[in-house]
């Protein structure tokens, strides 16, 4: 009952820091919950008498504003909301994507105290130099210094350092988050298929993998394993022997901030080059690696003297598992393509779509937002419309949200403005096209060679059929294993028993034949259903 008194104060005192500043507790549009309606006039006389204060302040500012006089988890849950246009409405999302966050640093004292916790001895051990922070944020701050290598050469790092107490912090106001989404859930009926506790979860994860350091180093070494074929974008490389979990030390980036557009032109830099370099490089890194950079802002991003973009800040990283993979891709390059059918498909195969919809009716929706963007100007087309027009959908197809893919929306959006920024006519579709178009060859060219060889499942039967030891049981798999390319692999008890009562008339050495054939069979059936 403490708990819950304690969670409900915590709240509370937000709810008040919001009115105060101004700031809506619902999206313009959306249906007040009885708890809000609550909330909302028990702060209202606070809201009347803030009212002068935040007359010609922008909505954004307020937002900020608040969320920052709240503290850093808040901030941090600001962010994150930014990615849920479909939870808070697209107006609150686009407010909440401008959000900064920048905190006043803490002092010296205190930085000089984390070095020397972390890595044992004196901050002179480890650095000759060691000067004030130049960027401080909800979690951590950044400090320039200066090494001596084993050879006595200076080297110019980047120290980055959490802030004192802030896991006990994040711990108090997650605990009131979790209170929140799970009595939303339990009295708002609407709000389980948006999953409030799975969206506060992924908040939790990522806050938690922010403030151990030493994973932010492993992030920059296996983002540098796989970018190392690649040109044109790098990332700094990790000092280990200067890295804990509350202290990490990195190369110190040399390099104009990519937001600086005038400073790029006077050295020679070609803005619509790196405005695709940005774009194709998220992509790539998301369909190829399965693991991107999901804070590639403009404070994130800085271009080097060789035109090379380097990325900073590697806290939060997002991973995508082969099926998500293979949705990104296919969603992009059938809306690309206005092949909206396999657009729609993918969705269904994914599980995004329950299957009592039609897929034909889908088909439909993604034409009614994939169409209009056809019909536009390059620098007209945003992937942040589309996403809103895609959330649109979510409530009428019944589809569920998906925690895996919150990061990959999120950071899309960002680094679309980060391109456009740099081009304003770059033109989101043709520059994926080819990343897309990639990967989808890479991964089922083999669809060609199997539709080429014959029809994919029923040409696998036959091809079985002419190994000895299988003949029997490939002959009679041969019309199943077609329907279950129509339909989908089924293993009820009654195939059990059947399999086990033909096995039963065999020997052993036969018996083990059969049940290597049907287990190959349902393997093969399996990966081909789903490539055909």
């Amino acid at each position: 009952m403490a708990t819950a008194i304690t969670n409900v104060w915590r709240l509370a005192r937000a709810g008040i820091v919001l009115a105060q500043h101004g700031v809506r507790f619902v999206p313009r549009g959306r249906p007040v919950p009885l708890a809000l309606r609550a909330a909302r006039l028990a702060t209202l006389p606070i809201t009347i008498l803030a009212a002068p204060f935040n007359v010609g302040k922008p909505k954004q500012q307020r937002i900020s504003s608040a969320l920052a006089a709240l503290g850093p988890s808040y901030i941090k849950l600001g962010q994150f909301l930014a990615t849920r246009a479909d939870v808070i409405g697209p107006e609150a999302a686009a407010d909440l994507s401008r959000l900064q966050d920048k905190l006043p640093p803490f002092p010296m004292a205190d930085a000089r105290r984390a070095v020397e916790d972390a890595l044992g001895g004196k901050l002179e051990d480890h650095f000759v130099e060691f000067g004030p922070p130049v960027a401080a944020a909800s979690i951590a701050q950044v400090h320039k210094a200066v090494t001596l290598d084993k050879d006595g050469q200076r080297r110019e790092v980047a120290v980055k350092i959490l802030r004192p107490g802030v896991e006990r912090r994040f711990k108090r106001d997650l605990d009131s988050y979790f209170f929140a989404a799970r009595l939303v859930e339990r009295v708002h009926a609407p709000s389980r298929r948006l999953k409030p506790v799975a969206v506060v979860e992924n908040l939790a994860r990522t806050t938690e993998l922010e403030m151990d350091l030493r994973l932010e180093g492993a992030a920059i070494s296996e983002m540098a394993e796989n970018i190392a074929p690649d040109e044109r974008f790098r990332v700094p490389t990790v000092d280990w022997t200067r890295t804990a979990k509350r202290v990490l030390t990195t190369d110190w980036i040399d390099g104009i901030p990519i937001s600086d557009h005038a400073r790029l032109k006077a050295d020679g830099h070609d803005l619509k080059a790196l405005g695709l370099v940005v774009l194709r490089s998220f992509l790539t890194h998301a369909m190829r690696d399965g693991f991107f950079h999901a804070d590639m802002h403009q404070g994130n991003l800085f271009v080097d003297t060789s035109g090379n973009v380097v990325a900073v800040d590697f806290g939060i990283m997002g991973r995508l598992g082969h099926k998500e993979r293979r949705f990104l891709a296919e969603i992009l390059y059938g809306l690309i393509t206005r092949d909206y059918r396999l657009a729609a498909e993918v969705h269904f195969w994914a599980g995004y779509v329950p299957p009592h919809h039609p897929v034909e009716v889908f088909a439909q929706a993604l034409r009614a937002i994939g169409e209009p963007i056809h019909g536009r100007t390059a620098d007209e087309i945003s992937m942040a419309d589309l996403l809103g027009q895609l959330f649109a959908y979510t409530e009428v197809f019944d589809m569920q949200t998906r925690p895996e893919l919150i990061l990959l929306q999120k950071s899309m959006v960002i680094v679309e403005g980060v391109a456009r920024g740099l081009d304003p006519s770059l033109n989101l579709w043709v520059a994926a096209e080819p990343v897309a178009k990639e990967w989808i060859s890479t991964h089922y060219g083999a669809r060609g060679a199997v539709r080429k060889a014959g029809e994919g499942a029923t040409t696998l039967a036959r091809v079985l059929a002419e190994v000895p030891a299988l003949l029997a049981e490939a002959e009679r798999a041969s019309v199943g294993l077609a329907e279950m390319a129509r339909e989908g692999l089924r293993l009820d008890p009654a195939s059990i028993e059947k399999i086990g009562a033909a096995s039963g008339r065999r020997d052993r050495g036969t018996r083990i034949a059969a049940w290597i054939g049907a287990l190959s069979l349902a393997v093969l059936a399996a990966k081909y259903v789903g490539l055909v």
